[in-house]
Parts: C-alpha cells; sequence; structure tokens
C-alpha cells in the first residue's frame, strides 16, 4: 500500500499494543510465588485454551454470550483449582491481571505520533470494563475505545468490525485495522477494511496465502510507514 488513502486507524489491543500474557503471568506468580517458571507457563496455556475456548463457543452458538469478565473469572478459578489455591480474593485478583498489563515498548509513543495525523479506534474482545483497566494501567491513547461487548459476540465476527465502521460514519476501506494476528486482519478484510500486520512475540503470524496491505516490524515501523506515505 504505497498510499494509503485512510481516514482513520483500528487496533487490536490485546497481543498488539499490550503483552496480554506478561500481565497474567505477573497475576499467576502472585497468586503462588512457589512456582516455577516451567509452572507458570503451564497455567498461563490453561487460562489461554479456556479463553480461545468458550469464545469459540459463543462463534459457533453454543454458548450464549459471555463479557471478558465472566471468561477471565472461568480461567482464573481454573487456574487456581490447578495451582491448589482456594482463596477467594486471590482467585478475585488473577482475574483482574488480564487487564493489568503492560504496554509494548513502542506502542505508547506511536499511538500518541499517529493520533496526531488519524483518529484512533481500539476495537477489543476485552469488555468496557475491561478496555477501561487496560487503558489506565498502559496509558494507551484513542479517541474511542470499542468493546466486542456492544456487538454482544467476538473477533473475527464481522458485527465486531462494522462497530468501527458505524462509529467512524466512514466506509470500510477508508479504515485501517492494525493487529498481531493475521486470523484478526483475515475477519477485517472480509468486511472490507484495509490490513496492517505488526509483528508481535505473542501474535499469530500471517500464512504464505494472507495478503494484507502493510507488514510492520512493530508500531514505530508501522509510524513510520504511514508518515512516508
Amino acid at each position: 500500500m504505497s498510499e494509503p488513502e485512510i481516514d482513520a486507524i483500528v487496533f487490536d489491543v490485546l497481543g498488539t499494543l499490550v503483552d496480554e500474557p506478561a500481565g497474567i503471568r505477573a497475576g499467576i506468580r502472585t497468586l503462588d510465588p512457589s512456582l516455577d517458571d516451567s509452572g507458570i507457563e503451564q497455567l498461563l496455556s490453561l487460562w489461554q485454551r479456556h479463553i480461545d475456548r468458550e469464545q469459540r463457543r459463543v462463534l459457533d452458538g453454543c454458548r450464549p454470550y459471555l463479557t471478558s469478565d465472566v471468561l477471565d473469572r472461568e480461567a482464573a478459578r481454573l487456574v487456581a483449582d490447578a495451582a491448589g489455591v482456594d482463596d477467594p480474593a486471590a482467585v478475585a485478583a488473577l482475574a483482574l491481571s488480564g487487564t493489568r498489563v503492560p504496554p509494548w515498548p513502542d506502542s505508547v509513543a506511536a499511538l500518541s505520533l499517529l493520533a496526531e495525523r488519524y483518529p484512533l479506534i481500539g476495537l477489543s474482545n476485552a469488555s468496557r470494563t475491561a478496555l477501561l483497566g487496560l487503558n489506565a494501567h498502559a496509558g494507551l491513547r484513542w479517541h474511542q475505545a470499542l468493546p466486542a461487548e456492544d456487538a454482544r459476540t467476538y473477533k473475527p465476527d464481522p458485527a465486531v468490525y462494522q462497530l468501527a465502521v458505524t462509529v467512524s460514519g466512514r466506509p470500510p476501506e477508508r479504515l485501517l485495522m492494525v493487529a498481531a494476528h493475521a486470523w484478526d486482519l483475515r475477519g477485517a478484510q472480509d468486511l472490507g477494511l484495509r490490513t496492517a500486520y505488526v509483528a508481535r512475540p505473542v501474535g499469530d503470524p500471517p500464512t504464505v496465502s494472507d495478503r494484507f496491505d502493510l507488514h510492520a516490524d512493530g508500531l514505530a515501523d508501522l509510524a513510520e510507514q504511514l508518515g512516508k506515505a
């Protein structure tokens, strides 16, 4: 995309702007300080598998919609049970660890730079409450934050991307969806949005068949590419 004709940028949040696994690892470490790195990674995987599976069940119509807050509490309970912890206060604290996550090193500065040129929209599977916590903790800058909760489904359901289209008041092809997850970009692409893949250590890399408009090594690189366009 040598000269992107876009009017707004839509950002995935979890994994793209913030290091979600780092926050959950910290929560697990607080839950049980005796765990070694291997034990923490096993419990992190348990958490992630539960979230992925239950969001998929919602998308497949096998389970009524529930916010990410509910799924996080379920995941926290599973992790606590596996760790042998039955303190309700500790489990409740763990459930919030998914919103107390650090931004990637280039996120805050790049968002501030891009915000000078484009309206920025956060679009996340996180709930409205979770997005507030994420923004407060990580210091993210956007002009509008849209939770999948507003569509009562999860990405990659087209209804979630439609939220950004509706709020922007612009046609899909005038929006640029930015994500570290190829599956997320495919969902946006299906609705007609332009796409930018940003490499992150925890993302879902593109396959050889993916055709995204931009590829960037990070958010700083993306901001530089758009600045030259």
